[in-house]
């Protein structure tokens, strides 16, 4: 039988999470994140990061193929939206808002979808007119505060999603599907171990499957 953690809000343990909503990979490891609470004293905290940023501007969009540079190039849209939220209803919208966007983008398929932003701001209780934060530069700067909070510290060489545990922000993990359960708490538990060695920094291997979001 799976234990139900029922600890207070207040006794939980605050883990850091940056997202780029278009990440199919975060999105798997997002909800990763929502089995652990059930099962550990573990509480959440969505922050946001820019892949576009990320590629583009850090990376100088080097070694990127056309087809991806032009997907950067349209991953500002969503990622400006999270931004304008928050910044007009407070940073616990975020965890709502990626739900309701990344359930479009990767569980629908809707990636090119343009109803989505609309859909999503529906769904959060939020006003259309902050779809509008989409094609504007306003809140870029909150964007790269909120990016650089993490990747100042886990490096360049990584991409979403970037956890922070008991202060040590780690790339990963990258995983397919999402383990639910007492499978997500002892994942959960190898994580935050590896932490506690200051000097562990990485483990690999090569994927060989494309995200599974069941």
């Amino acid at each position: 039988m799976v234990a139900v953690v029922t600890a207070e809000a207040d006794s939980r343990e605050d883990v850091q999470f940056w997202f780029d909503p278009v990440c199919p990979w975060a999105w798997i490891t997002s909800r990763w994140m929502l089995e652990v609470e059930k099962v550990r004293p573990v509480r959440t905290e969505w922050r946001i990061m820019s892949l576009a940023y990320l590629n583009l501007t850090q990376h100088e969009g080097k070694d990127l193929s056309p087809e991806y540079l032009e997907r950067m190039g349209r991953a500002w849209a969503p990622i400006r939206v999270c931004a304008a939220a928050a910044q007009r209803s407070g940073p616990d919208i975020l965890g709502p808002l990626y739900t309701a966007l990344g359930t479009r983008f990767h569980v629908q398929g809707r990636r090119e979808d343009p109803a989505v932003i609309p859909e999503a701001l529906a769904e959060v209780g939020l006003p259309a007119s902050v779809a509008a934060a989409a094609g504007s530069t306003e809140f870029d700067e909150v964007i790269r505060t909120s990016h650089h909070e993490a990747f100042d510290d886990v490096g360049l060489d990584v991409g979403t999603p970037v956890i922070r545990v008991r202060g040590r922000a780690l790339f990963g993990p990258v995983i397919t599907p999402a383990p639910k359960g007492e499978a997500a708490g002892r994942l959960w538990d190898g994580l935050a171990l590896v932490t506690e060695a200051d000097g562990f920094f990485e483990l690999k291997r090569t994927r060989d499957r494309k995200p599974s979001f069941e």
